[in-house]
């Protein structure tokens, strides 16, 4: 049986039609269904639905042996695990943004909201620019607006809940969208099957 992660969310939906499209599907799933595992028996694959921030988790420890997670999610969590293809869907990207009349002042720690505070933490320290971080579970956006950051770091798809918020774009980070990674027990334990969906996805890609 090959097990495949797959998060709840916004890239469940795109993947599963990409599964479709080579030839694998789960006759029982439904976008309104609470079942957390569906199997495609003809191929003796499985499909796990599980947080999008628990899919390194489950691939990494072997519970899984793929797996289809924004990188925006590796770059925070870092699972260890083979990232092994750009699948080209869910772009977006990361961002730091921040009301149109910010300005840096030198020498100053800059504050940071963000859901991704590895992935500021990171971003800043390369620049050798100090900064305080503010984890924010909700919408961050909120935070420059009532003085609790100076900026935010977030993905950006649209750009649209910036502009409505009174916020622009002042640095991107890096480009972000969905990626296969695999286990890396399983890469040599189910390597033929693993190779089968990637060069099948490659081809639809």
């Amino acid at each position: 049986m090959l097990n495949i992660a797959l998060g709840k969310g916004r890239l469940a939906e795109i993947t599963l039609k990409k599964l479709n499209n080579i030839g694998i599907d789960f006759p029982e799933y439904s976008p309104e269904s609470r079942k957390l595992i569906f199997l495609n028996e003809d191929r003796d694959i499985r499909l796990v639905l599980v947080k999008a921030s628990d899919v390194g988790i489950y691939v990494e420890r072997g519970a899984c042996d793929i797996g289809i997670e924004g990188k925006d999610t590796l770059m925070e969590n870092e699972p260890n695990v083979y990232e092994m293809m750009d699948l080209k869907f869910g772009k977006c990207k990361f961002a730091v943004a921040a009301p149109k009349d910010f300005e840096k002042e030198k020498n100053k720690k800059i504050r940071v909201a963000t859901k991704y505070p590895n992935v500021a933490k990171s971003y800043f320290e390369k620049k050798g620019e100090p900064i305080e971080i503010i984890k924010i579970n909700g919408s961050v956006e909120l935070a420059p607006l009532m003085g609790l950051a100076d900026v935010i770091v977030d993905i950006v798809e649209t750009g649209t809940t910036l502009k409505e918020n009174g916020l622009i774009i002042i640095e991107e980070i890096s480009d972000v969208s969905a990626r296969l990674i695999v286990n890396k027990a399983s890469l040599k334990t189910k390597r033929d099957e693993i190779a089968k969906i990637m060069d099948a996805l490659n081809a639809n890609i």
